[in-house]
Formats: structure tokens, C-alpha cells, sequence
């Protein structure tokens, strides 16, 4: 393998099928980074680091390499989960050598503190959260996940590194997972703004917490990973209020020679933000008139119009944060008819109406 810094670890699995999962692990990590090597031993160059997969009498023998200690848990997890796939319930025992010690906190984890709060919009307040050595959270995404106590007064446990390389928890109550965006970071400083959006209903950990937090709360953070500024510099950014964030991110990141157009839709007017970009960008507020989100068609007319009138003749990518039924119709449509191949689009269901959600 390439030489990277030191951050190694290695597995050998006894399997029924080595050379025939071996051959099916290599067509498929074909799809996620650059594949060399041959049948018997093959490597995959990832953005994370490196992964390699060797034939053994037995079973095969994983070795993979990154430049810290997060990246390397990352493709622990990886492999095992991709074992765990495709193995058809074979369940092969994973234990790994070097690396994080099992039982470890684990390297992308961080106990963070509420420092201060403050109100966005009427509907929209920003947790800013304090923790140390926050410094691989300023690369490799945008999205973290931040672990809630699962009810009032109750202390949940932390999870730690397991022999497979996925995560393990201590006896306890588990905390309650929620994916958002860092709105922005402060490395020098160990700090960490979150927008939350103020849900209502009861199965909203995220929401709950926000509307209640005050300096000295105590939230797991684990991360980063997923979301990012696309490559580009035409592009097509909407959402609801729940994607603001990361639109709010993203065009705060462009470069000057950046350009488009942004469909936001809020619940009124009074949900507007003032949003800044070294980019040249027409931003629209879609209001829903204090309608429920997830009951209108705004978002994905609008964005249905933007494509049609310019018809992505320029290039531009198309990014989109909304609710699960909108995103499905808008997927197809970029399939079917705008035939916008992979590299071009990114449309995600932030949420889903009718289930638990922030």
C-alpha cells in the first residue's frame, strides 16, 4: 500500500466463498473510488484513505490506511459494513489489529457543551456548542450528528469503538440521533453553530432540545460526514427551512465567480434570513402562508420551472433539501426528463411527513 502516516489496521476473515466475495467487493468499490490490483489482491483509493483486500487459503485479509484516526475508524466501519452486506448472513467474526482499541472513545465523537443560544427567526434558533480538538470537523462535510438524552433527566451513554470497527454501547439508555448541519465552525475558538428548526409535536429531540437549551447542556456530536460544497460554478440550490442551513453554508463558501439561483421555502415572511455569498445569486422566498410544511407544491414547481426555463444548458448543478414526497418527484424528473446524469445533481429527503423527524 501507499504510505500515508502511520494510521493502519488489518483484519483476516475466515469465509465459505473468499475468491467469489473478493470479485463482488471489487465491482462494487469500483463505484465509490479508483480500483487496482488484480483477482487475488486489489486496492481502492478513497477520499477517506486506503482499503486493501487480499486472498487468503481461508478467507481474505483486509489492510487499510488513512491520515487520522478518524478517517481510519470511518473505513473500519466501511469494511465491516460492507461485509456484513454482502456476506448473506454468514456473520464472519471481525477483529481488527492496530488501529482504535476496542472499547475506545471513538475518534469522530465529541461530548459538546451549550455555550450560548440565540433566536434566528421565529421559527429558527441557532445553538452555539463548545468541545475540544474540533479541527477534522472543519473538513470532510458538512453534516453531523448530534446524540440527545432520549427523555428529561436522563444521562445517556456515550458509544465507543467495538472489535469489528463499528460502533459499541455501554450498558444504558442510548441517545436519540439526529443529522444536521455545522453552520459554522471555530477551530481556534472550539466552537460550533447549529441552526435548529423549532418543530412542532413531541417526537422532535432536536427541536426540543433547542427550544429549552441553555449554557452548560451537555449533546453528543459525532462526525463529519456527507453534504459539502458541489463542484462547479453554476448551480440551482432549494430547499425548505430545514435545508437552509446547508444552502446557508454552501453559498457563504462559494467562490466569486459563482452564480445561480435559490428557491427557499419558509412558513412566512417573518422566516426570511439575511444570506451572504461572495457569488452572484437571485434568492426567492417561497412563503407557504403558515400552511404545514410538507402540503404544498411550491418548492418543487419552482424548481420544476427553473430547470425547464434555463433547461441546465449552462451546466449548472442542481441541489435540493426537502421533504421525502417532493424529493422522490424531483429525482425522477432529473432522471427522466432532464436526464441530468449523477455528477450533476444532489437531491435529498431531509425529512418525511407523518414520521419522527428533529
Amino acid at each position: 500500500m501507499n504510505a500515508m502516516t502511520g494510521f493502519k489496521a488489518e483484519t483476516r476473515i475466515t469465509l465459505d466463498d473468499p475468491q467469489g466475495l473478493l470479485a463482488r467487493l471489487r465491482e462494487h468499490m469500483g463505484e465509490h473510488g479508483v480500483v487496482s490490483g488484480n483477482e487475488g489482491c486489489w486496492r481502492v483509493m478513497l477520499e477517506l484513505g486506503i482499503a486493501e483486500a487480499r486472498l487468503e487459503p481461508d478467507g481474505l485479509a483486509f489492510t487499510v490506511e488513512a491520515e487520522d484516526a478518524t478517517s481510519l475508524s470511518f473505513l473500519q466501519w466501511s469494511v465491516a459494513e460492507h461485509l456484513q452486506e454482502f456476506t448473506a448472513g454468514e456473520c464472519p467474526a471481525i477483529r481488527w489489529f492496530g488501529g482504535i482499541a476496542a472499547g475506545s472513545p471513538l475518534p469522530y465523537f465529541r461530548e459538546m457543551v451549550v455555550h450560548a443560544t440565540r433566536q434566528i427567526s421565529p421559527k429558527m434558533r441557532r445553538i452555539t456548542l463548545r468541545g475540544k480538538d474540533l479541527a477534522r470537523f472543519a473538513v470532510g462535510g458538512h453534516h453531523i450528528r448530534l446524540l440527545f438524552s432520549p427523555r428529561p433527566g436522563v444521562t445517556p451513554v456515550w458509544p465507543v469503538m467495538g472489535s469489528d470497527g463499528r460502533q459499541a454501547w455501554p450498558e444504558g439508555e442510548r441517545p436519540l440521533l439526529r443529522v444536521y448541519t455545522i453552520r459554522r465552525i471555530d477551530v481556534e475558538a472550539g466552537l460550533i453553530d447549529v441552526d435548529f428548526v423549532l418543530h412542532e409535536g413531541d417526537e422532535m429531540p432536536g427541536a426540543g432540545f433547542a427550544a429549552s437549551a441553555r449554557p452548560g447542556d451537555i449533546v453528543g456530536m459525532m462526525g463529519p460526514g456527507g453534504g459539502g460544497l458541489p463542484a462547479g460554478d453554476r448551480f440551482i440550490l432549494a430547499g425548505d427551512e430545514t435545508a437552509i442551513p446547508a444552502i446557508s453554508r454552501m453559498l457563504e463558501e462559494m467562490p466569486e465567480n459563482a452564480s445561480g439561483t435559490v428557491y427557499l421555502e419558509i412558513a412566512n415572511d417573518r422566516e426570511r434570513q439575511q444570506l451572504v455569498s461572495r457569488g452572484n445569486f437571485r434568492i426567492h422566498w417561497l412563503s407557504r402562508n403558515d400552511r404545514q410544511a410538507g402540503t404544498t407544491d411550491l418548492l418543487e414547481n419552482s424548481v420544476r420551472g427553473e430547470c425547464i426555463l434555463t433547461g441546465l444548458r449552462d451546466g449548472s448543478f442542481l441541489w435540493v433539501g426537502c421533504e421525502h414526497k417532493a424529493a422522490s418527484a424531483l429525482r425522477e424528473f432529473a432522471k427522466t426528463t432532464l436526464k441530468l446524469p449523477r455528477e450533476r445533481h444532489q437531491i435529498t429527503a431531509y425529512w418525511r411527513r407523518g414520521k419522527e423527524g428533529g
